[in-house]
């Protein structure tokens, strides 16, 4: 057998580079395995998502989200915790990913270049465009050649803008671009504008359009203005058996009853729910002294006495809330006449079992409505003002109100007045702007809703007492 003798030079040398091989092979091997054994046997789900309408928001004190409740059900089937975080952009949410502070993105990732050799996608795929919001009629532009010589309002510096800018080049020019500014506007105003009038054209995500649809029925969205958009949840490099057990869960799952009924309270005309100015209801009533305003006056006559609210403010709200309708359930799960969550009327002494009943139901939200007030003392001074701030957290939750304050404060708002103050800064909160501000603790807020209600709720509040002097 013949004898090969290194010399000692090269020996030396290839001793060192082996060492460097094994350390570095060492080093990804573990890695390697320490992200695929995350995949195959976590005791807890590590979920980051971004805050968003459809994907995670706190709703009354409890989290929502059609993506937060998809990978809770997943933790659920699959036997594990669950544990959510919150990214300010999808660039921090692949940080987080990498690096392994999380495992799972639930959170329409897209398919791009840049995040294949990142993470790895998985779950359902999502097919997404930017679209044009117009008014049905014979007046509907069908074709984007069409959009010559049209005005279309669109937020300045956004992705719609640039997009039109593109699209405006690709076509020779000739649309009549109108970017504007904005801090407090968000989709439903968007489309609201077009539905008015007051906008010719607007644009949106298609996705976004779809949740607002069985609100806005005079609308088309239709016409595409983008290439469509694949997306899909996440996992980070290496977790493969993760990304398998989500294929499985979502094959087995997507036509599920559990998945029909999540999209459905998101997507079936959820907003229909749009406050409208009510008082005309209470004008044609004709009411006077000693007339019912509504079955369930006694209950919040004997409610009030014992809370220190006036019973007209209780009346107020429950036309707000549920049009006086005892049995009605909102697709949130909030019950009854006032509206009342069940883990809240828990927190309070009432069982959730009994929010049908009237009488529960209102002992309830009183309960509930002196919580808020002697949580808000502190913030608010003035008890009259300080009611619409008690009205405003019993509709959104008082985490979201708290945020108003801290914000309104920050941007130079009065912090201790409502109207014109923290009801702006209450608006601002469903932007991403001012969600992910760092003293911003709850994230994004559909404040349209809230301040809507506060103004409903005053202004019946005010001429009822206009009618009734006790």
């Amino acid at each position: 057998m013949r004898t090969v003798v290194l010399e000692e030079p090269y020996m030396k040398t290839n001793i060192v580079f082996l060492f460097l091989f094994l350390i570095f092979f060492q080093s990804c091997t573990n890695h390697h395995n320490s992200n695929y054994n995350h995949g195959k046997d976590i005791d807890t789900l590590k979920v980051v998502t971004l805050y968003g309408p459809t994907s995670y928001f706190n709703y009354r004190g409890e989290p929502m989200g059609i993506d937060y409740e998809n990978a809770k059900k997943f933790a659920e089937d699959e036997g594990i915790e669950i544990e959510v975080m919150t990214a300010s952009n999808i660039q921090e949410l692949i940080e987080k990913l990498k690096s392994g502070e999380a495992h799972l993105a639930a959170y329409p990732v897209p398919y791009i270049s840049e995040y294949k050799t990142e993470v790895l996608h998985c779950g359902t795929v999502e097919i997404s465009n930017q679209v044009l919001v117009q008014k049905k009629g014979k007046d509907e532009i069908h074709d984007v050649t069409e959009l010559i010589g049209k005005n279309i309002h669109v937020e300045k510096d956004s992705k719609y803008h640039y997009r039109l800018l593109n699209l405006n080049d690709e076509i020779g020019g000739g649309i009549n671009i109108i970017p504007f500014k904005n801090d407090t506007l968000d989709n439903e105003d968007f489309l609201k504008k077009v539905s008015d009038k007051k906008w010719d054209y607007t644009v949106i995500d298609s996705q976004i359009a779809s949740l607002y649809e069985g609100a806005f029925p005079d609308l088309d969205t239709s016409l595409k203005l983008s290439s469509d958009q694949k997306s899909s949840w996440a996992v980070g490099l290496g977790l493969d058996s993760l990304a398998a057990k989500i294929d499985r869960w979502e094959n087995k799952t997507h036509s599920s009853e559990f998945l029909k009924n999540i999209y459905k309270r998101y997507y079936d005309n959820t907003f229909s729910e749009i406050y409208e100015a009510h008082l005309d209801y209470f004008k044609k009533m004709n009411l006077s002294k000693g007339k019912s305003v509504s079955p369930y006056d006694q209950l919040f006559k004997k409610y009030a006495d014992n809370s220190g609210f006036d019973w007209k403010l209780l009346a107020a709200i429950a036309f707000c809330e549920s049009r006086f309708n005892p049995s009605v359930e909102s697709r949130f799960g909030a019950s009854g006449l006032m509206q009342v969550m069940p883990n809240t009327a828990n927190s309070v002494g009432i069982s959730p079992g009994l929010l049908s009943n009237p009488d529960s139901n209102v002992l309830a939200a009183t309960r509930i409505l002196s919580r808020l007030d002697k949580a808000l003392a502190d913030k608010v001074s003035d008890p009259e003002e300080r009611m619409k701030f008690v009205v405003a957290s019993y509709n959104s939750g008082l985490g979201h109100i708290y945020d108003s304050i801290a914000l309104a404060e920050k941007v130079g708002l009065n912090p201790q007045k409502w109207t014109g103050n923290v009801s702006v800064s209450a608006l601002m909160k469903s932007r991403p702007e001012y969600y992910n501000d760092p003293i911003v603790k709850h994230g994004y807020f559909r404040g349209r809703e809230t301040v809507d209600f506060v103004d409903n709720v005053m202004g019946i509040y005010n001429y009822l007492n206009s009618v009734f002097k006790s």
